[in-house]
């Protein structure tokens, strides 16, 4: 077995000094169809999420109106300030013309007399316990997911990309000290320590960003610091240190680039985590604000009518679980690639 493990090794060696390593990483990740899939459901996210006011709003996307052109959906105009661009719309002369969104509902806005009714064409997702077209809170709450999945998981990998280094690189009682950080961290059940938090904070999507990031980042931290203790023993950064070459361009330049592709990995892992955290946080009030749609905003309203109203949660949690899963596939094939040993399995 481990010779066989080490001709694996020898092998993606030899292509990596052919080809590039991060091409070779590419290039055995897409021979797993099943990432490879996941990542493109997640491109489709990102599309989404970027493109959501283009997609669901009931502003216009651009319009003629006494001869001149308007963008209502990217800029705010003193002209259309109190008007209904619906009823605009009706108004136009032979000469002028108007193109909406695909979907013209906004997510905020509200329709009393629509009230939880189910799907239908005019509401393909139908609408909540005020009238909103679930289907246009949804696209909208996709950006509100992947930015605060990418935000926390950022700020996570800041923070323990910098104590990992820093314990990896010096060791000793400095490494000691960060170590017992690290396992207080553990200690503590990170969801309920995040409720802790966000009960003594204003409601707000940057709250719940910096607090998911700034309890997250020890996994990150722990990967770090393994790879700068096994990398600090080679003989370049042993030679880079005995050139007389200062600590921080020792640690940026010469071992971080080689110890960064397992916490890509995480991080990976982490942005579906922080998207699953975020929704239990919404599903149970602690989540972003309203009138902001969010996911687990829109499941935690199936509480009070989960007995009809089916689509409440299965249009949410079916997003919910797509997302999380492509994720942590898109980890796993990442994963695959970089090590060889995993390689086939």
């Amino acid at each position: 077995m481990s010779a066989k493990v080490a001709d694996v090794d020898e092998a993606f060696l030899q292509t990596a000094k052919s080809q590039g390593y991060w091409s070779t990483v590419w290039i055995e990740f897409k021979k797993d169809r099943l990432a490879v899939a996941a990542l493109a459901v997640i491109f489709f996210l990102f599309i989404v999420a970027i493109f959501s006011d283009f997609i669901a709003g009931n502003r216009p996307i651009a319009l003629k109106w006494n001869g001149r052109v308007y963008f209502p959906v990217l800029f705010e105009y003193k002209e259309f300030s109190d008007v209904d661009f619906k009823e605009l719309s009706e108004s136009l002369n032979r000469v002028d013309f108007v193109i909406f969104p695909p979907i013209r509902y906004s997510d905020t806005e509200y329709d009393l007399l629509s009230v939880l009714t189910p799907p239908s064409r005019s509401h393909l997702f139908g609408t909540d316990d005020r009238g909103r077209d679930v289907l246009s809170r949804m696209i909208h709450g996709t950006k509100i997911s992947l930015s605060i999945g990418f935000v926390a998981v950022g700020i996570a990998v800041v923070i323990g990309i910098l104590l990992g280094v820093i314990a990896g690189y010096y060791g000793g009682i400095t490494d000691f000290i960060i170590s017992r950080l690290f396992e207080v961290m553990i200690t503590f059940p990170v969801f309920f320590l995040i409720l802790t938090i966000l009960a003594f904070r204003d409601p707000s999507i940057y709250n719940i960003m910096i607090v998911i990031g700034a309890t997250g980042w020890t996994g990150i931290a722990r990967l770090i610091r393994g790879e700068f203790l096994r990398l600090r023993r080679y003989d370049y950064v042993e030679a880079a240190v005995a050139l007389g070459s200062p600590d921080f361009r020792v640690m940026l330049k010469h071992m971080l680039p080689n110890a960064i592709a397992p916490v890509l990995v995480a991080a990976t892992f982490g942005v579906a985590g922080a998207i699953l955290v975020e929704s239990a946080l919404s599903f149970l009030g602690f989540g972003v604000p309203p009138p902001e749609p969010s996911w687990g905003d829109v499941l935690s309203q199936s509480q009070r009518y989960v007995d009809f109203a089916w689509w409440l949660v299965l249009f949410p949690g079916t997003a919910i679980f797509i997302t999380v899963t492509s994720f942590n596939l898109v980890g796993d094939g990442f994963r695959d690639a970089i090590d060889p040993r995993l390689r086939g399995r």
